[in-house]
Formats: structure tokens, sequence, C-alpha cells
């Protein structure tokens, strides 16, 4: 039975021992090693998704969830485009649009925040801390897909908008924090000395 237009995957059954030997596929169908650059790109960034599920599942902010619910759906978009190599064309890929999404909630959640004047320390609220978490995660998938595209070439727009993505975390880190009235906890230089 085939697929319809609109259904991405269809999994009949999970494991399927093709993985066993250390080996995965791409999305291309080509069969690469489970230590492939590209591989640990795309499972950090899946590796994201779920920590944000985590923030979701928590009590948080609407006007945050309608955003992290947005972000994650596009996170698919970025392992998708990360899973399949560069040559292969008309297959789904980041874009500029994903990018100016991703700065317009930026600006959005920034522009009612206080100017800071000193370094933010992960915390606060619970949704604070784990956006911080995701922050990070999301700091090391694009650190990732900058080496997979150093071996192998990746569509230069992913790690723009894993770029970006870590800063929209951290505004709303911050606007989390502001959100549920929680003092933001802030870097005091040689406070233990």
């Amino acid at each position: 039975m085939s697929r319809a237009a609109d259904e991405p995957v269809r999994l009949t059954r999970i494991y399927t021992r093709g993985g066993d030997a250390g080996e995965t596929s791409l999305g291309d169908g080509s069969r690469v090693s489970k230590l492939d650059a590209r591989i640990g790109a795309y499972g950090t960034t899946d590796e994201l998704n779920s920590l944000l599920g985590v923030v979701l599942a928590g009590d948080c902010p609407p006007t945050i969830r309608e955003s992290l619910e947005l972000v994650q759906n596009e996170l698919f978009d970025v392992g998708a485009d990360l899973c399949v190599p560069l040559s292969v064309e008309g297959r789904l890929r980041v874009t500029q649009e994903m990018v100016d999404r991703l700065e317009a909630l930026c600006d959005s959640f920034n522009e009612s925040l206080p100017e800071l004047k000193s370094f933010v320390l992960p915390g606060g609220t619970a949704v604070a801390a784990g956006l911080h978490v995701a922050r990070t995660t999301c700091r090391r998938a694009e650190r990732e897909a900058i080496a997979s595209g150093l071996e192998h070439g990746v569509n230069p727009l992913v790690t723009v908008y894993l770029n970006r993505l870590s800063d929209l975390l951290f505004i709303l880190a911050r606007a989390a924090n502001a959100l549920a009235g929680a003092d933001e906890p802030l870097w005091k230089p040689g406070a233990t000395r």
C-alpha cells in the first residue's frame, strides 16, 4: 500500500535490524556509519526537539508554547535537510523565510524585556531552566552541523537557523522568567571570592 501525499512516513514496524552493524540510512537511502558527522548533526537536532518537548510538558506560558510548537515542527524540517545529501535536489530544505520567522520572534519577545547589564545564569523557573538546556543543546547541534558541512556540505541556512534558534531560546528563557515574575539569576563576577 502506497503512502498518501500528505503522509511523510509510514512505520509499520519500529525495529528493522538494519542498524545493528553500526550503519544507518540517510534520507536518500545511502548507507553510512552511525558515526558520520551528518548523523551526529541531525541526532543532536532530534535531542534538542526532545528537550523542547520536556519544556512543553511543563507549565509553559501560552505565548511561548505557541512559538515552541512551531519550532518543534521546523526542527524536523532541519533534520530532513541534514539527512539528505546537499547534491540531491527537490528535497525539503531550510529556507530564509524560516530564519526570518525566528528573527521576528526574537524581536517580538525581546521588546518587552529589560536591557541586560550582566550575563544571565541558567535558572529561575523550571521552564526558563529547560529553555537554557535546550539553548546549549542547540549550540551543539549548530557546531555539529558546521562539522558536517565541512565534511560533506550542508545547506548553509541550516547553521543560520540553528544559530538564530539558540538566540530565540535564550530570549524565551528570559521571557519565561519575566512572565512568571521570577527574578532573573545574574552572574556576579568573583562573587565566591
